[in-house]
């Protein structure tokens, strides 16, 4: 069992960058895959990022080479580094991972790129 808790989230111009972070309530070493996810108005809940415990990650197409998911094992946290951010990456961002056969979601944290 785990808990996750976003934050980091806010409004920014185009072009800014923000740090999303996602605390656990547990280690997440032995967690084999930590994901963030976006769900923008309107719209299905998609994965943007993952990481996986062997350090490998994958990126949906429409952030590869602006968004670079981490982690700190020490502080049992993952983190959304993005930048350049567009009109188009406003969505609430979830974290989530799938441990023993359950889904988990933290609570969400709300992106929005406006002028």
């Amino acid at each position: 069992q785990v808990q996750l808790v976003e934050s980091g989230g806010g409004l920014v111009q185009p072009g800014g960058s923000l740090r999303l972070s996602c605390a656990a309530s547990r280690s997440i070493t032995s967690i084999n895959r930590m994901n963030w996810y976006r769900q923008a108005p309107g719209k299905q809940r998609q994965l943007v990022a993952q990481l996986t415990r062997g350090g490998n990650t994958y990126y949906a197409e429409p952030v590869k080479g602006r968004f670079t998911i981490s982690r700190d094992d020490a502080k049992n946290t993952v983190y959304l580094q993005m930048n350049s951010l567009k009109p188009e990456d406003t969505a609430v961002y979830y974290c989530n991972t799938f441990l023993t056969g359950v889904d988990y979601w933290g609570q969400g944290t709300q992106v929005t790129v406006s002028s």
